[in-house]
């Protein structure tokens, strides 16, 4: 695939590196709980992205012995192991540094610096979302968010908008909960913050984990493609009758085709040949995501028999 599609998870990488290097000093000079929630989350959306990326080069793989139907899945699961990673190491890690701090409270000190660092963080995770929401949108084609990202066979895109999103809502939260502590005087908004920020990363890899989880086990095309499909093959005029194909998907450009077919009863062997070919041939050429094609022959004469 071309550098522009990971162009997304790229940026996402180096936002997140430097970030969470900005967040680390601050939350080590201010001892601010929900800062140091932030360092870990932009810790984890870079280790994740990462990931990401490791999973592209993976399912990029061509097909060989042990694997005739390439690598295909490999992307679904690292998404599924990222996702388990926002979970636990994101969202377990912060929420339990903030029921500490709110057990055993400690004031924030001066939080200047944390306000710049936040402040430059939303910058660059701000740039981060654009680059991949603007990417994401390519795949809407009219579509509402919800829909696209449950129809999608490429849960990376999303995956990284949704990490870039919680990240910003994990700063809002952070910058809310350091100004309410320091007008009231208390730790305790401090640690509820980092408690929330905990709570949003949750809630962000429970839908990934489940979008993870259908693509894993096997999602079948999209049912415009499945439709014309089966309108693509009912039209040749060598065939009487075409079955609801049955699809799957082993990658987001990768599907795997079975369909059962009936064909005219006055053909010969070699018509019967030919017409396999150009019905497989005119698949491949109208949908060429459709790798792999099982064609199971009935002709009218045996059916009848």
């Amino acid at each position: 695939m071309a550098y522009g599609i990971d162009k997304p998870i790229v940026v996402a990488v180096a936002a997140g590196v430097a970030v969470a290097i900005a967040k680390f000093v601050a939350a080590g000079v201010s001892g601010s709980a929900s800062m140091l929630a932030e360092g870990v989350h932009s810790l984890m959306d870079a280790a994740n992205d990462s990931l990401l990326l490791v999973g592209r080069w993976r399912s990029r793989r061509p097909p060989d012995a042990r694997h005739p139907f390439g690598y295909g899945k490999e992307l679904y699961f690292w998404t599924t192991v990222v996702a388990l990673a926002i979970f636990g190491a994101g969202g377990g890690v912060t929420i339990v540094e903030g029921v500490q701090r709110l057990l055993a409270p400690r004031p924030v000190q001066d939080p200047t610096w944390n306000y710049v660092v936040l402040g430059v963080a939303a910058v660059l995770e701000g740039y981060s979302c654009f680059i991949s929401y603007r990417k994401f949108r390519q795949g809407q084609l009219g579509r509402g968010f919800w829909r696209t990202f449950r129809e999608s066979k490429d849960p990376t895109i999303a995956t990284v908008v949704f990490e870039d999103g919680a990240a910003l809502a994990g700063l809002a939260i952070a910058v809310l909960g350091l100004a309410s502590g320091q007008a009231l005087g208390s730790p305790y908004p401090d640690a509820v913050a980092s408690v929330l920020i905990g709570l949003v990363l949750a809630v962000v890899a429970l839908f990934l984990l489940r979008e993870s989880k259908e693509l894993l086990v096997g999602e079948p095309a999209d049912p415009t493609l499945v439709k014309q499909i089966r309108e693509l093959v009912e039209a040749d005029a060598a065939v009487e009758l075409a079955a609801a194909p049955l699809t799957m998907h082993l990658g987001p450009d990768h599907v795997l085709l079975n369909l059962d077919i009936q064909f005219q009863e006055t053909l010969s062997v070699v018509e019967l040949e030919s017409s396999i070919d150009r019905i497989e041939s005119s698949i491949r050429a109208k949908h060429p995501e459709v790798k792999q094609i099982f064609l199971e022959i009935e002709s009218l004469a045996a059916r009848r028999k």
